[in-house]
């Protein structure tokens, strides 16, 4: 997904500070898996990416 902002939101986070938020995504089978990176820049402009491990993603009760 690439976007402005994450869900409609821009936060602006302080070192060791976290942001949760709560997404849907559609998918055609019912266990999938998504990885990737945020683009973040920092307090002087500078653009750097920080990793989003891969997670899986599965329609309730699917897994135990």
């Amino acid at each position: 997904v690439e976007g402005d902002g994450v869900v409609g939101k821009h936060p602006y986070l302080s070192p060791e500070q976290e942001f949760t938020y709560t997404s849907a995504a559609m998918l055609d089978t019912p266990v999938g898996m998504m990885q990737g990176h945020y683009m973040m820049i920092d307090d002087a402009g500078e653009r750097f990416e920080v990793d989003i491990p891969a997670f899986t993603l599965a329609v309730p009760q699917t897994l135990h």
